[in-house]
């Protein structure tokens, strides 16, 4: 009956979320580009309603505005995944000090 349940538990487990995860890391890029693409779409909307030039820059500005802003969230996402990772005791960094480990900065006779 426990091994029912067990095996009920994993089915259960979703299968499809570190392949989610692999694509939303994989995407960013192409993230960036459509970002600055809808920023000319943009711009360009803008120019042909006001008939002005520099409001195609102002599109473009915030097109890349927002790749950069894209770029900046996955940043935030990986250092909080890193700073969990750092937190499990498998991968902690042992400091290890002993005062017999001097460097001798002499001469030395091999």
């Amino acid at each position: 009956m426990a091994n029912v349940e067990k095996e009920s538990q994993e089915e259960r487990k979703p299968r499809i979320k570190p392949i989610i995860e692999a694509a939303d890391s994989l995407s960013l890029g192409l993230s960036m580009v459509v970002a600055v693409l809808m920023g000319v779409g943009i711009g360009w909307l803008l120019k042909s309603l006001t008939g002005a030039t520099w409001t195609l820059w102002i599109g473009i500005a915030i097109g890349i505005a927002a790749a950069i802003l894209n770029v900046y969230k996955a940043y935030v996402k990986e250092r909080k995944s890193y700073e969990e990772l750092a937190k499990e005791p498998r991968y902690a960094i042992k400091k290890e000090l002993e005062e017999d480990d001097d460097e001798d900065y002499g001469e030395k006779n091999y």
